[in-house]
């Protein structure tokens, strides 16, 4: 058995390099959109990022966020826009979520948007899109008719085909609050959703098979549940939600595996309330965010240290490189920097 005062110093040592490798970083502010409330982002390098929201609207970068083009989707005026998928500086899908369901793809650069996929029936409502590459890509929306409303496409969203989801509890729904409550996994076709509401469940797709799991998360309320997860690989993962409507409340709004998602705990340390994005910088580093502030783990999501209380919707990091943005409401849109 190590001598305590070992133990003690490999405390400290290990709390002191996890505060100054926060403290190596800043959420800087970009610029305020012409968007009441953003919370679809699509990040495909460092220089070229895509946001969507409310009132119809899109935005594009191609420098790194000094400079935006700002579009407004013909006929879309009252449309939330709550998820995006980039997938160069031209072309991009946008996702409309609720009666009617619509979205609509740009391969020009936002200039011209072709409507791809409509659908007015009474109850639809589309949570979160994502793609394996540029082809292949899946939705998942909350339950109609007792199951969870699946899309697909495999030409690059030019056409959507309807895919059979898991049963929904009378009461689960999956949560629009940054287009991360479904995930592609590495793997042919693998993908995950999370769920809330009534029960919140982590459904994991692959090899043909579904697999449903339950786990520690905080359900039984409509606001309550996971409302964003991630992966690092195909063993870790961490999840967060909360309570939206109990902003504050830390109780289970955080999860965490190492074995692909068959099991889930709760951290050392959870972020300080209800959060609805999480990201991996790398392997051992997260950022989750929520209208109530931002934190940050250095040790793989066991444990969260604060990085500012300004709060935001999303958060994601690029396809190809290395830069993290966020953006939130009242159109703010920032940028994680090192501050070395």
């Amino acid at each position: 058995m190590k001598p305590r005062w070992i133990v003690v110093l490999l405390f400290i040592t290990v709390f002191a390099e996890a505060r100054a490798q926060r403290a190596s970083y800043r959420v800087e502010a970009l610029v305020s959109a012409p968007i009441s409330s953003i919370r679809g982002l699509s990040v495909v390098s460092d220089e070229v990022v895509w946001v969507s929201g409310t009132q119809g609207k899109a935005g594009r970068s191609t420098d790194g966020g000094r400079t935006w083009e700002w579009f407004s989707i013909p006929g879309c005026d009252s449309c939330d826009f709550r998820d995006i998928e980039a997938f160069s500086a031209n072309r991009a899908l946008i996702m409309g979520i609720a009666e009617p369901a619509r979205i609509f793809l740009t391969e020009n650069g936002g200039k011209h948007w072709k409507q791809v996929y409509f659908n007015d029936t009474k109850g639809i409502f589309l949570d979160a899109m994502d793609f394996w590459n540029d082809k292949d890509g899946v939705i998942a929306g909350d339950p109609m008719n007792g199951r969870f409303k699946g899309l697909q496409t495999h030409d690059g969203g030019q056409t959507w085909q309807d895919l059979t989801l898991p049963e929904a509890a009378e009461g689960e729904a999956c949560f629009a609050a940054s287009g991360t409550t479904l995930r592609a996994l590495p793997g042919k076709q693998a993908f995950a959703i999370a769920s809330g509401g009534s029960k919140s469940r982590f459904f994991r797709y692959s090899g043909g098979k579904w697999a449903v799991i339950n786990w520690p998360a905080t359900q039984g309320a409509a606001s309550k549940g996971i409302f964003s997860f991630a992966f690092h690989g195909a063993k870790n993962g961490v999840a967060v939600g909360g309570d939206y409507m109990n902003p504050k409340d830390e109780n289970s709004n955080c999860l965490v595996t190492s074995d692909g998602g068959n099991t889930w705990a709760l951290p050392r340390k959870a972020p300080r309330g209800y959060r609805s994005a999480v990201e991996y910088l790398d392997g051992r580093q997260l950022i989750t965010t929520g209208p109530g502030g931002t934190d940050m783990s250095t040790d793989g999501g066991q444990t969260w240290e604060a990085l500012t209380d300004e709060g935001f919707h999303a958060v994601r990091k690029a396809k190809k490189g290395s830069r993290v943005y966020l953006a939130g409401g009242k159109g703010r849109i920032a940028v994680l920097r090192r501050n070395d």
